[in-house]
C-alpha cells in the first residue's frame, strides 16, 4: 500500500470513529485518495458522500448538513482556488459556531513557490476564522505515522465541536500528497492500520464537567509537567502512587515523590512493570519520560482543565478534565519505587561529590532557596540539572511554554518584583548573555531583590550531552564558546558580581543577604560525560530493583 492510500484509509476510518457520518466531496484530481476512501466508505454504508462540483456550494451544503444533524461535517477539496472558495462557508460556520472540518488536499511543500500547476500556499488561508489550523505533512512509510494521523484527526474533530472549549467552529486540516495518488501494489504497512478496539483514537471529555473517577487498577505512575499545579501531587498520593514531577510543576513535594525518576527510569526493571501514566501539565524535560509516554504497552490519561492537552507522542488514550481517585493503591508498588529513589540518592551524591557540576549547583542553589522560596530556572541544562535536585522549591517558575533561553533574565526580574521578597535565578551563560540587557533597570524603576547564580562553561553545554556532541564542527555550530568576562558585564550595569570557584564558596555567596540584584558566577566544564557516569552509578546502585 502506497502512503497516500494509506493516509486516506486511516483518516475516514478515524473520522467515522470520532462521530462523522456526513462528507461533501467536491472532484480534484489531488484529493483522489480522500475521494476514493470515501467512496469506499459510502459503499459499506459507514457514511453518506455528497458530491458537489462547486466548492462554494459544497461548502454551504455542509452547512446545512451540520444545522439538520449537530453532527461535524467534512468538506474535501483540492488544492488551489478550490480550497479558498470554501472562505464565505467557513467565515458562515466561524460566526455561526458550526463543526465544519475543511480537509484541503495539496501538492507537496517543496512545490510551493515553483510555478508547479496547482499550487500555491495554503497555509492558514483562512486566517482567524478557523478555531484550529494544522499542516497534516506529507505520508510517509514509517512506523508512527498511523498515531499521529489518528490523533490529529481526533484533536480536530474535538475542537470544531467546542469538546474542551464550548466554542465550536471550523478548522482546517491541510493534507498533502504524493503520487501515486490511487491504490498500488506494494509492500505490506510497516504497522498496523487499525484504529482502537472501540471508538476514537483520543476520547476527550467535556470541559468543565464533572470529574472523572480512576481506580487503582494497573500499576501507575503520575506524571507533573510544567504547571502540573497541587493536582498532580493530590492525585499521586490519593492513589498511593510513584510522582514524576518536573521542577515548574508547582507538585515536587510530599511522600509520593521520586527525585530521581528520570535516572531510575532507564536503571531499574521497575520501570517496564508500569502499566498506566496519568499525566498533569507540560511534560517537556525528559527523554525517559517521552521513551514512557510513547510505550505501546502504557495506557497514558492526560488530566486538563483547559481547552488543550499535551501529547507530544500521539499516545494519548483519554483526556480528562478532571480526576477523582477511588481508592489507593495497597500492594508495595510506590515502596519500591522508594526504595529505589533511596539507594539512588547516595550514589548520585558521589558522582557529585569531585568538584563542582551543573547538578551540584542546583542543588546547592534549590537548598539556598529552600522549599518554599522563589526560584526562577533557565531552560536547557539549568531546569535539567535542577530535576535531579533533592530538594526544588515548591515555586519554580520556568519558561517551558517552548522551552526558549530567551528573556529569562528579565522574566526572573518580573517574578522578583512580584515576588516582593528575596529571588533566586539559576541561569546558563548563554542564557545570561541571551537577555544580559535585562540587568539594565533605568534610576527611576522598582528594583527587585534578586540574585542571579550563572553557571558558565562557555557555551551551548547541553549538546555535549546529545548526538551532536560527536559532530567534527561541533564547537564552531553547538558549543559556541565566547569568552565573555562576566564580571565586565555586570560592572557595566552596575550590577554586583562575585566569581566562586570551589563548593564552599558558592554556599558562602548564598547565604549573603539578597538586597537588589547581583550575579554570582560558578565557571564549569562542559559536562561531557556527566551523565553517562550517573547513569552508570545509579545502575550499579539499584542493581535488579
Amino acid at each position: 500500500m502506497n502512503p497516500s492510500t494509506a493516509f486516506a484509509t486511516v483518516v475516514v476510518d478515524e473520522l467515522i470513529r470520532c462521530g462523522v457520518r456526513e462528507v461533501v466531496l467536491a472532484p480534484g484530481s489531488r484529493s483522489a485518495p480522500l475521494a476514493m476512501a470515501l467512496a469506499a466508505a459510502d459503499r459499506e454504508g459507514r457514511l453518506r458522500l455528497h458530491v458537489r462540483i462547486d466548492e462554494r456550494t459544497a461548502g454551504f451544503l455542509a452547512l446545512g448538513l451540520i444545522r439538520g444533524t449537530g453532527l461535524p461535517v467534512p468538506v474535501v477539496t483540492t488544492s488551489g482556488t478550490a480550497v479558498v472558495n470554501l472562505h464565505p462557508a467557513v467565515l458562515e460556520a466561524s460566526h455561526s459556531g458550526l463543526p465544519l472540518l475543511v480537509l484541503s488536499a495539496d501538492r507537496p511543500p517543496e512545490l510551493r513557490g515553483s510555478g508547479a500547476n496547482q499550487t500555491t500556499d495554503q497555509l492558514k488561508v483562512f486566517g482567524g476564522a478557523v478555531r484550529m489550523f494544522h499542516e497534516v505533512g506529507v505520508p510517509r512509510r514509517e512506523v508512527g505515522q498511523v498515531a499521529y494521523w489518528r490523533s490529529q484527526i481526533a484533536r480536530a474533530v474535538s475542537v470544531a465541536v467546542g469538546a474542551r472549549s464550548n466554542d465550536p467552529g471550523p478548522v482546517q486540516l491541510n493534507c498533502a500528497f504524493t503520487e501515486p495518488l490511487v491504490p498500488t501494489e506494494g509492500p505490506d504497512w510497516p504497522e498496523s492500520l487499525d484504529g482502537r478496539a472501540t471508538g476514537p483514537w483520543t476520547s476527550v471529555r467535556a470541559a468543565g464537567g464533572q470529574p472523572s473517577s480512576l481506580s487503582p487498577g494497573p500499576k501507575t505512575v503520575v506524571v507533573a509537567g510544567d504547571g502540573a499545579s497541587q493536582a498532580a501531587r493530590l492525585t499521586a498520593e490519593a492513589g498511593n502512587w510513584p510522582l514524576f514531577a518536573e521542577p515548574s510543576s508547582r507538585a515536587r513535594i510530599g511522600p509520593s515523590v521520586i527525585p530521581a525518576y528520570r535516572l531510575l527510569l532507564g536503571a531499574t526493571n521497575l520501570a517496564d512493570e508500569i502499566e498506566r501514566v496519568v499525566v498533569f501539565g507540560h511534560p517537556t524535560l525528559s527523554r525517559p519520560i517521552t521513551t514512557l509516554l510513547g510505550r505501546p504497552d502504557v495506557e497514558v490519561i492526560v488530566v486538563a482543565p483547559t481547552g488543550s492537552w499535551p501529547d507530544a507522542v500521539r499516545r494519548a488514550a483519554t483526556v480528562l478534565t478532571g480526576l477523582e481517585v477511588i481508592g489507593a493503591d495497597d500492594t508495595d508498588w510506590l515502596a519500591r519505587w522508594q526504595q529505589a529513589d533511596q539507594l539512588a540518592r547516595p550514589a548520585i551524591d558521589k558522582v557529585l561529590a569531585g568538584g563542582l557540576t551543573g547538578p551540584g549547583v542546583a542543588a546547592i542553589v534549590g537548598e539556598a532557596v529552600g522549599a518554599d522560596g522563589m526560584l526562577v530556572v533557565a531552560s536547557s541544562n539549568p531546569v535539567r540539572d535542577l530535576d535531579l535536585a533533592p530538594v526544588v522549591p515548591i515555586r519554580t517558575v520556568a519558561n517551558r511554554g517552548l522551552a526558549g533561553i530567551d528573556g529569562t533574565l528579565s522574566t526572573a526580574v518580573g517574578a522578583a518584583l512580584a515576588n516582593g521578597g528575596a529571588t533566586y535565578a539559576l541561569i546558563g551563560d548563554l542564557a545570561f548573555l541571551h537577555d544580559f540587557t535585562g540587568l539594565v533597570i533605568g534610576p527611576a524603576e522598582a528594583r527587585p531583590d534578586l540574585r542571579v547564580v550563572v553557571v558558565n562553561d562557555d557555551g551551548g553545554g547541553i549538546f555535549s550531552t546529545l548526538e551532536q556532541a560527536g559532530s567534527p564542527d561541533f564547537e564552531r555550530v553547538f558549543g559556541t564558546p565566547h569568552g565573555t568576562d562576566f564580571g565586565a558585564l555586570a560592572a557595566a550595569t552596575g550590577t554586583p558580581y562575585t566569581l566562586v570557584t570551589t563548593e564552599d564558596e558558592l554556599r558562602a555567596a548564598l547565604v549573603r543577604t539578597v538586597a537588589g540584584v547581583d550575579v554570582v558566577e560558578v565557571r564549569l566544564p562542559r559536562p561531557t560525560t556527566l551523565h553517562l557516569g550517573l547513569q552508570a552509578a545509579v545502575n550499579e546502585a539499584v542493581g535488579a530493583l
